[in-house]
């Protein structure tokens, strides 16, 4: 498998994940949802903003690679984050709204636009701290992913708190079974 299909994967992984992380979590009120629980980023609705504003940050700087990904271009009509802890979104039902759109241009970038030569470019970009910053563009996309994992793994254990199971995470049942067939 090329990292073209590894990174379709992992997009689709993402989909059907943030589909289940708020199916689960809108059966919480808003004030639960609120409620500081301790976390890193305090509260269920932090934490989900947390992985909203990163996936934001990191989705503009890749804009930057190449003016074939049109789909990136529609993150202008989304509200944009100045700080990693910001909440771009205070009612769920909005963050829920939006995560919808950004789940579908990730799969339309990775699905259509992006292809295995823009994963041997280097993405230059500034970091929220100051200064300047260079990385490789896959490993950068793998960072994207694996932060939106990490931070929805915490988002699974505040919900268990609340007694809300967000079923199957792993990425195993994303993967095609290669057993032949008989």
């Amino acid at each position: 498998m090329d990292r073209k299909e590894h990174f379709k994967l992992l997009a689709n992984y993402n989909l059907r994940l943030n589909h289940q992380v708020y199916t689960a979590a809108a059966t919480l009120d808003e004030a639960t949802l609120n409620k500081d629980l301790g976390a890193f980023f305090g509260s269920i609705l932090g934490t989900l903003n947390h992985i909203m504003v990163g996936d934001l940050f990191w989705l503009s700087r890749f804009e930057t690679l190449s003016n074939r990904y049109s789909s990136l271009r529609q993150l202008t009509d989304i509200k944009q984050p100045k700080a990693l802890d910001d909440i771009i979104f205070a009612s769920f039902e909005e963050l829920h709204f939006n995560r919808t759109i950004i789940d579908h241009i990730i799969i339309n970038w990775t699905h259509d636009e992006i292809d295995n030569e823009d994963f041997k470019l280097d993405l230059s970009y500034k970091p929220i701290k100051g200064g300047t910053g260079s990385r490789n563009c896959a490993e950068v996309l793998a960072h994207l992913f694996n932060h939106q994992t990490h931070h929805r793994g915490q988002v699974s254990t505040l919900l268990s708190q609340h007694n809300i199971d967000i079923g199957t995470t792993d990425f195993l049942i994303d993967i095609p079974d290669s057993t032949p067939s008989l």
